[in-house]
């Protein structure tokens, strides 16, 4: 009890004024700290708000550099999707051409081949592998390269149309991501230290995995245009193709389609003039025809006329044969009655066969007539098939360029 009421102890006046002067020097060098703090705070504060004015002003200047460059790559982009799309509807019309062209050459093959089965209903002779066969059956083989031809024009043409719309689809999603990537900077552009949407989010100084690097951007957008060039390029040159194809087809049907022409006229003529011809043969034979029935009828007249000298003759021959006795004599009479028989009957066998020879030409004529007859006939069945039937279908066709 009598410790806890011990009086403090107490210092000595040195004591005392050892610990003011500590007090001070460590007050003033505390004050000294502090002044070279906040001298440093205000050189950091200094160097840090210029740092970053600086890199906010070079961030800005980089957005800027960005938006250019995306800009420049979005206009290029553009400039190869107009362009592809505008040659893709070139080669749809072009298209178009092929269809109608391939469409057009149905009708002539079908014609040229209905041409040559008419044309074998010709009969005997006529049913020849003549100059107009030969052109009709170039025609079909011409018409059926040229189809297939055009079928394969088209196939390649339908295959370039999906390589150009696939073109189109990568440049118009390139423009769909450079447009949504402009709009970004744009508003990162515009964003300010006073902008009221500023606010703090966690993670986005991180560079993840699905970020690619500045070349793999300019790659992938040059890729989409070269392929694009490319396309274009192919489309073009298959526009110069498909144009040489259609004129130069079309040249060689037409071409053709007047060599058929021009035999179908050789050959009708040819067979009009053979028909005349055997119309006049005709007509000849039928005037031999009549004026050997005529000598017919003179030569039966002329044995018919010859019954009367020879009846008398041997009637002569036959009263004088009963001469009696001596009187029954060979004498001049006797010798020129038999004389007379005899040369009557050489006469009468010498008409009979002047007759039957003239029978035997006439037979002939007859049959020569019927031959010539018929020939007429096949050649009058040929003219209607290749004048009427064949070429009256052929003067239809009708070759376009297109």
């Amino acid at each position: 009890m009598a410790r806890l009421l011990q009086a403090p102890p107490k210092f000595h006046p040195s004591e005392w004024d050892i610990a003011a002067r500590m007090q001070c020097a460590s007050t003033e060098a505390l004050k000294s700290r502090s002044e070279r703090m906040i001298a440093e705070s205000q050189r950091l504060l200094n160097e840090i708000e210029k740092t970053t004015q600086k890199t906010q002003s070079d961030v800005n200047k980089k957005l800027e550099q960005r938006q250019e460059e995306i800009k420049f790559w979005k206009q290029e982009l553009s400039n190869r999707l107009e362009e592809v799309v505008h040659e893709t509807e070139l080669l749809l019309t072009f298209k178009t051409r092929l269809k109608k062209s391939l469409e057009s050459c149905k009708e002539p093959l079908v014609i040229a081949q209905k041409c040559l089965l008419n044309r074998q209903r010709r009969v005997g002779i006529d049913l020849v592998h003549d100059e107009v066969e030969h052109q009709l059956v170039k025609e079909v083989e011409i018409l059926q390269g040229i189809i297939a031809l055009l079928g394969r024009t088209l196939e390649q043409t339908d295959e370039q149309i999906r390589l150009n719309r696939s073109a189109k689809y990568n440049l118009e999603m390139d423009l769909k991501d450079k447009f949504t990537a402009l709009m970004i900077d744009d508003y990162c552009t515009s964003l300010t230290n006073n902008t009221p949407d500023n606010r703090y989010t966690n993670n986005t100084a991180r560079i993840e995995g699905n970020f690619v690097s500045p070349e793999d951007w300019i790659d992938f957008s040059n890729i989409n245009v070269e392929k694009a060039d490319k396309q274009r390029k192919n489309s073009l040159a298959l526009r110069v193709l498909i144009d040489g194809i259609l004129s130069q087809t079309a040249n060689d049907i037409r071409k053709q389609c007047e060599m058929v022409n021009a035999a179908f006229r050789n050959r009708v003529k040819e067979v009009k003039d053979t028909k005349h011809k055997l119309e006049a043969l005709l007509a000849m034979v039928m005037d031999e025809t009549a004026s050997q029935e005529k000598n017919i009828a003179a030569l039966k007249q002329a044995i018919a006329d010859k019954e009367g000298p020879v009846k008398v003759a041997q009637t002569r021959l036959e009263a004088r044969n009963h001469r009696p006795n001596v009187e029954l004599c060979y004498d001049t009479a006797q010798y020129r009655l038999i004389s007379e028989v005899e040369e009557i009957t050489r006469n009468i066998q010498r008409l009979q066969d002047a007759l039957a020879e003239a029978e035997t030409e006439l037979k002939a004529l007859s049959r020569q007539q019927l031959s010539l007859e018929e020939e007429i006939q096949v050649k009058e069945n040929t003219l209607y098939i290749d004048e009427v039937l064949c070429m009256q279908m052929w003067e239809s066709v009708n070759i376009n360029n297109f």
